[in-house]
């Protein structure tokens, strides 16, 4: 998203205003789209964080087995997951405002006479933007603020430990 799109609403907003000769006082700052775009933001801010992440992992672990790959997930803005050894950590934004962290498996489940891959979802985490003061977002889990360095440090390590075979 672009960093400055609310100063450029601001000039739009003036232009209109200049032109037209009058003044709306109803005009108000987009809460909603607010909450949308910052939510687009927070899961690319994540994504580029998990990539250069993963690339130095992948660099450092030297093999090609074991490899930590990252997919965008179709007809979504911004969601993406991490993928190891049958394991997947996924971002996705819910609605506005609100962010799923959910770590799937990939597994056999044995059927008499046939074999099967089925996906088991281990656990979600929700984290959740709050309005603070001056319109600014705060994103939450379980009512802490959330520290992106520490998020991304705490999900890479665990995906790796629970993805390796």
């Amino acid at each position: 998203m672009d960093k400055l799109q609310w100063i450029k609403q601001l000039v739009l907003a003036e232009q209109q205003m200049e032109e037209s000769g009058i003044v709306d006082l109803s005009s108000d700052f987009d809460t909603d789209k607010h909450l949308k775009d910052e939510t687009l933001d927070f899961l690319i801010d994540l994504k580029t964080t998990f990539v250069e992440l993963s690339s130095a992992f992948n660099q450092l672990k030297g093999s090609p087995m074991g490899k930590i790959k990252i997919y965008g997930i179709s007809k979504t803005p911004a969601d993406f997951m991490l993928f190891r050894n049958a394991y997947k950590l996924i971002f996705s934004a819910q609605a506005p405002g609100e962010i799923a962290i959910r770590f799937n498996h990939i597994g056999n489940s044995y059927i008499p006479g046939q074999k099967a891959a089925e996906e088991t979802s281990l656990d979600t985490d929700i984290i959740t933007a709050e309005w603070g003061a001056y319109a600014q977002l705060v994103w939450k889990y379980k009512d802490h603020k959330v520290n992106m360095d520490h998020l991304v440090r705490y999900y890479m390590s665990r995906f790796v430990k629970e993805s390796a075979r």
